[in-house]
């Protein structure tokens, strides 16, 4: 679940300087562009074939065929992501990307479609391996005394180490905003670039979402690792992840709103996510 920051002030900028596509009447057998990052897994990446593949794919296929929409998927870097939907390269976003209040200045959403705490993640031989805190979850919308506490704790156990995380994402703007300062915060382009340099010991911890994480935690590739300390969720990580959509589309927001709830009440959301992530990380509402 992530991504924020600079995708806000390049969308802010594109809203300026290029041409959005105008709202267009959505119905039945419209065409409808969706995006997707691609290298995200299990969210969204490319297979051994080259082919899109994870989580957001299959909804995709599903959401599109309840609405009898002929939709197509495209692949497109994190960085620009917003800019580009607002200058009319496609029409919908499903790319992990949370639903926070800053977001919402620039584009609308969908309802979500899933929700999963952010999690670090530290190497299972190394020092930070026994870290914990009294609580398991952290909500950063309105701390209490506990929890104020619990973000102390992981500021003093991680205090003058590197912490890695994706740019421009939700985690970031939590590490920048709580515990930067304290610790130094290094971004990465994609997830992937994260993980081999805390595979490597380049950085001392890792933050992203626990449906990254946990899929990855049972594969070879992430072997060694291990999760650590309370679950974060709220305040800077948003609402949850749904489908990004101008403003000026709302119809189609509301139809894919429409779509999920369907999807969610007849099962299929569950039964994609635990297929994907190992758990159920749907949205509940």
């Amino acid at each position: 679940m992530k991504k924020l920051t600079t995708l806000l002030a390049a969308a802010a900028l594109a809203t300026g300087v290029a041409t959005a596509a105008s709202a267009a009447d959505w119905g039945k057998g419209s065409s409808v562009r969706i995006a997707t990052e691609g290298a995200y897994a299990p969210w969204n990446y490319t297979d051994s074939s080259g082919n899109l593949v994870g989580f957001e794919v299959d909804l995709y296929n599903d959401l599109c065929a309840r609405l009898e929409l002929e939709c197509t998927l495209q692949q497109q870097a994190w960085e620009g992501i917003i800019p580009a939907l607002q200058a009319g390269k496609y029409d919908v976003i499903m790319a992990g990307m949370s639903i926070t209040e800053k977001r919402m200045e620039v584009i609308t959403f969908s309802r979500a479609y899933a929700a999963t705490p952010a999690v670090f993640v530290v190497k299972a031989d190394g020092p930070f391996a026994d870290f914990s805190t009294d609580i398991d979850a952290v909500t950063m919308a309105e701390t209490d005394d506990a929890e104020k506490a619990a973000i102390a704790k992981v500021k003093e156990a991680f205090a003058g180490k590197t912490i890695g995380v994706q740019i421009a994402t939700t985690h970031e703007n939590f590490l920048n905003e709580f515990i930067a300062g304290d610790v130094t915060v290094k971004t990465y382009d994609t997830q992937e670039n994260l993980d081999l340099d805390l595979q490597a010991g380049r950085v001392d911890a890792a933050l992203a979402a626990m449906s990254y994480w946990k899929p990855l935690l049972e594969k070879d590739e992430g072997k060694g690792l291990k999760i650590v300390g309370p679950g974060f969720t709220g305040g800077p990580f948003g609402n949850g992840v749904g489908a990004g959509i101008r403003k000026e589309d709302q119809a189609l927001a509301d139809m894919f709103s429409k779509a999920i709830g369907e999807a969610a009440a007849d099962g299929t959301l569950s039964k994609l996510a635990i297929e994907h992530f190992g758990f159920d990380a749907s949205a509940k509402e």
